[in-house]
């Protein structure tokens, strides 16, 4: 469902794109090429970080795109829900969960991102084109699911345990 008075059948990203191509197109290049490349990251790793990036944005179209693909790659679902409620205590690779800490951070309260996150990165031995491929990956992918949210694709929260705090909407001031 979509806020386009046009469009409101809308249930995701590529319905959106296939109505306005030109709008997003370059997110998608963006993407592809963060996905398609050499990276330190594997290709489970980069599925992970974009599907677990969708799921703290509780964008439910993107999630479910990338759950498929995760599945494909043997990658469990309950992992998910372990990141969500405790990324400390996940069943994840000791190594992923700096990366995974950092991408929430980034996602949620990107203004206390610090010298100490991407040392914790470093330490377990991620070079620094993984620590970039990281970043790019999880801007893009908030990026996509602001735009979805945006125009009302995607609102609904996948595990229903995480409330958004009431934003009441602002009077526009003319001068």
């Amino acid at each position: 469902m979509s806020y386009l008075p046009s469009s409101p059948d809308l249930e995701n990203i590529a319905g959106l794109l296939a109505k306005y191509p030109r709008r997003g197109i370059l997110l998608f290049k963006l993407l592809e090429d963060i996905k398609g490349c050499f990276s330190p990251l594997g290709k489970g790793t980069r599925e992970l970080i974009i599907a677990y990036t969708s799921d703290l944005n509780q964008s439910e179209s993107c999630f479910k795109a990338h759950k498929s693909l995760l599945k494909e790659l043997g990658i469990g679902e309950s992992v998910y829900g372990q990141l969500i409620l405790d990324s400390d205590r996940a069943k994840v690779d000791e190594m992923l969960k700096p990366i995974l800490c950092f991408v929430k951070k980034l996602t949620l309260a990107p203004d206390q991102i610090t010298q100490a996150d991407v040392n914790l990165i470093y330490e377990v031995g991620w070079d620094e084109r993984a620590l970039l491929d990281t970043v790019l990956l999880c801007a893009v992918v908030n990026c996509m699911n602001r735009f979805t949210m945006g125009v009302g694709i995607g609102k609904k929260a996948v595990h229903g345990k995480r409330t958004q705090p009431a934003i009441k909407p602002t009077a526009v001031y003319h001068s």
